[in-house]
């Protein structure tokens, strides 16, 4: 799949060889990882193997799993270096960063041109009917969550409310709450860009 910027997603078999690799350097065995987030060790081989598609939800699970931003996933051979005659720039062009296509056709492309500390930043594009979890599981992880709707309609399931952000509207809560986001119209594609502070 093509995303907005015309650089086509990652297949899922580097997205399972980069969880792969992350899961190795964190010295985390497959069977931990796969206690913590509440699923079968074979799942969790499904997913590195490219054989199954992990959804939002998931791999934010995987990643929290093996402690690792999510930012991480994105197998960037090399990240552009820091002009040393304008200190602290980074530039990093629309077709340099191929976007992670999840399950249901969400996909996630990383916005900032170079890992940041404690901060990382997304675009995230939900195709119609699209949701973060494939399992009906509310999703929580660390960090604290600022989200604007660029293109269509979001709603944000919590526990006890749903709230739906149409273009332009933001919203901001603590990761740790609970939360389902998914994307209600039949017809239209939603994008929104995400800040993840990480205190």
């Amino acid at each position: 799949m093509e995303s907005r910027t015309g650089l086509e997603a990652v297949s899922n078999e580097l997205l399972g060889q980069r969880l792969r690799e992350l899961r190795t350097e964190s010295g985390k065995s497959l069977r931990a990882v796969a206690r913590e987030m509440s699923i079968s060790p074979s799942a969790v081989s499904q997913i590195e193997r490219g054989t199954m598609r992990p959804s939002v939800s998931r791999l934010i699970a995987y990643v929290t799993a093996i402690g690792v931003p999510l930012a991480a996933v994105f197998d960037v051979p090399e990240d552009p270096k820091p002009d040393p005659a304008v200190p602290g720039l980074a530039i990093r062009r629309a077709w340099e960063v191929a976007p992670i296509e999840l399950s249901g056709g969400v996909t996630f492309r990383r916005l900032s041109p170079v890992p940041a500390p404690d901060v990382e930043f997304f675009e995230s594009t939900y195709p119609p009917n699209a949701i973060s979890t494939a399992h009906g599981q509310f999703l929580k992880h660390e960090g604290y969550e600022v989200g604007t709707v660029t293109a269509g309609e979001l709603t944000i399931e919590f526990e006890t409310e749903i709230v739906t952000l149409a273009k332009g509207d933001s919203i901001t809560f603590p990761c740790s709450r609970p939360h389902i986001i998914g994307n209600r119209s039949d017809t239209e594609t939603a994008v929104a860009t995400w800040l993840i502070v990480h205190r």
